[in-house]
């Protein structure tokens, strides 16, 4: 058997007469073992290739290497950055990308998901995975293996459907500290955008006259025209013009780190009235919202509103109307009252016709 213990690792070694001798070394003799075996297949079956690049490469060294060619590419960097530092900071990148195994992966999932959803660690999956994919098909890492494919993803919870509760935007407006918070909010309930998209806009991209606004960088990609309801023109025409040209001037995470501090605020006073009126408060309300929560109550609202989907579709920038389902929940109280309002305007009809 051509595996042997060196200290706390194990060394396996190929010796077949007229292929060079191949060697690796791992963490368990159970890789090693399972490496030796495989090896000694290939070779004999003809289909080994030289391995030495991707046994001599580090998940470290791959990860700084797609961050230096690949990254730059992309549009959210910053994201891909910090999954990227995640990974780097776990003893799997110390370790050939060769001898990371599905087992391996699968191992850190199951870890993973006991702190984090179930969306976060696909993520950081699909990363690891788009790594393996670049290294096999753009860096000739012959022979490796995507360890990703070979394990099952975590499965995602059905999409969200939190709407707001009356009484809830008020009290939240009302617990905003920030001076532009309270604007930021009606404004995401005006129009469906998204975070990302509220905070980059720029004056130059908006026209108040003709009531749009421009979105060069969405999620998708693709530019978007937002229309402008006559609310969404009072909120930015009362904004002061910032010298950068910014609209609001505000990051990403400092309007989700304000919305949250509304929230939590909110609710504190919330309980606070209840234990005065000796009420038990509603265990539902002013809690488990998002700022993304209100995207989807905009679009509810807009089909409420009687939009059909292709409009919808075309103001929030969904990119197929499977993903726009997913945001629209329509109460079946209020689709019952559209039910009784057709039906009255189809006998009125008929009456007009009979007359």
């Amino acid at each position: 058997m051509g595996v042997y213990k060196r200290g706390n690792t194990w060394q396996a070694i190929v010796r077949i007469k007229g292929h060079e001798t191949v060697a690796h070394t791992f963490d368990t003799k159970a890789q090693a073992e399972e490496w030796h075996e495989e090896t000694r297949f290939e070779i004999r079956r003809g289909r080994y290739f030289s391995r030495k690049e991707v046994e001599n490469t580090t998940l470290a060294e791959a990860l700084d290497r797609y961050e230096r060619e690949i990254l730059p590419s992309k549009k959210s960097q910053r994201p891909v950055r910090v999954v990227i530092r995640q990974w780097l900071a776990h003893p799997l990148a110390k370790r050939a990308l060769v001898s990371i195994r599905g087992s391996d992966i699968a191992a850190w999932r199951d870890h993973r998901l006991k702190t984090l959803s179930p969306n976060t660690v696909r993520l950081d999956l699909a990363l690891l995975s788009h790594l393996f994919t670049i290294a096999i098909k753009e860096w000739g890492m012959t022979g490796l293996v995507n360890p990703v494919q070979q394990i099952r993803k975590p499965k995602l919870p059905k999409g969200r459907d939190r709407r707001l509760n009356p009484g809830e935007l008020d009290r939240i407006v009302k617990a905003s500290c920030s001076p532009l918070l309270p604007e930021i909010i009606r404004f995401a309930l005006e129009t469906a955008m998204r975070r990302g998209e509220i905070t980059g806009m720029t004056w130059k991209l908006v026209d108040l006259k003709k009531r749009t606004a421009t979105l060069l960088d969405t999620k998708n990609g693709e530019k978007r025209i937002v229309p402008l309801s006559l609310e969404a023109v009072r909120i930015l025409s009362g904004i002061p013009r910032r010298i950068d040209g910014q609209v609001w001037g505000l990051e990403d995470q400092s309007v989700t780190r304000a919305f949250e501090r509304a929230v939590s605020r909110a609710r504190a006073v919330y309980k606070k009235e209840c234990e005065e009126k000796k009420g038990n408060p509603d265990p539902s309300f002013l809690v488990d919202i998002t700022f993304h929560d209100l995207r989807h109550e905009a679009t509810s609202r807009f089909f409420e509103l009687g939009f059909d989907a292709t409009k919808v579709k075309e103001i929030t920038g969904h990119k197929t109307y499977s993903m726009l389902s997913r945001y629209t929940h329509l109460k079946a109280e209020d689709i019952a009252i559209e039910m009784d309002r057709l039906e009255k305007r189809k006998v009125e009809d008929l009456s007009e016709k009979l007359k």
